[in-house]
């Protein structure tokens, strides 16, 4: 089975999405990243919280709107919600609760990676013990206000070994492995 992956671009002040969720900051930031390349070539599956689903797309307005990593992806992918939409969504499996997400995701996604998308599944993820590494690529910008990166009021320290750091021109890449 496949590893858990939370991948995302932060802001270096922690957020990855900026207020009420606009996700517009990120399109300068978006283009040639080697590491965020090789990773997509190895995502089997996505688990998507439903609020990432229906928000903003650093794409909007293009013909990569809607699409995971802009059309570099495509799959099956998971949504985590308790208000499934009524109308099917091709390609799109939506699931009442983690547990069943992450067997979903796993069982789809092969050898391969499940990506996580959402600051509050990638949480969920970690409190329930399934996430297995972080890919955080640190945009040089300060955003000031939005949605954190992890969010655990009261949490306890979650452990993490840093597995590489590599460098592209918009980003900084820092993937981790969660430490059992």
């Amino acid at each position: 089975m496949g590893k858990v992956l939370y991948s995302v671009t932060m802001s270096l002040d922690g957020f990855i999405a900026g207020t009420g969720g606009d996700m517009s900051w990120l399109t300068e930031h978006l283009g040639p990243n080697p590491t965020v390349d090789e990773v997509i070539g190895k995502i089997g599956a996505l688990l998507v919280g439903n609020r990432t689903f229906r928000g903003d797309d650093p794409h909007k307005g293009t013909a990569k709107e809607g699409k995971p990593f802009g059309g570099g992806w495509s799959g099956p992918q998971f949504v985590l919600t308790h208000h499934a939409p009524a109308t099917p969504v091709p390609g799109v499996t939506f699931v009442g609760d983690l547990d069943s997400g992450v067997a979903a995701a796993k069982a789809a996604a092969g050898d391969k990676y499940v990506n996580v998308l959402g600051a509050d599944t990638a949480r969920q993820c970690v409190d329930a013990g399934v996430l297995d590494e972080i890919l955080v690529c640190v945009a040089p910008v300060l955003l000031g206000d939005g949605v954190r990166l992890f969010d655990r009021p009261g949490g306890t320290d979650v452990k993490l070994e840093r597995i590489s750091l590599t460098h592209a021109p918009r980003a900084t890449n820092i993937w981790l492995r969660v430490v059992r």
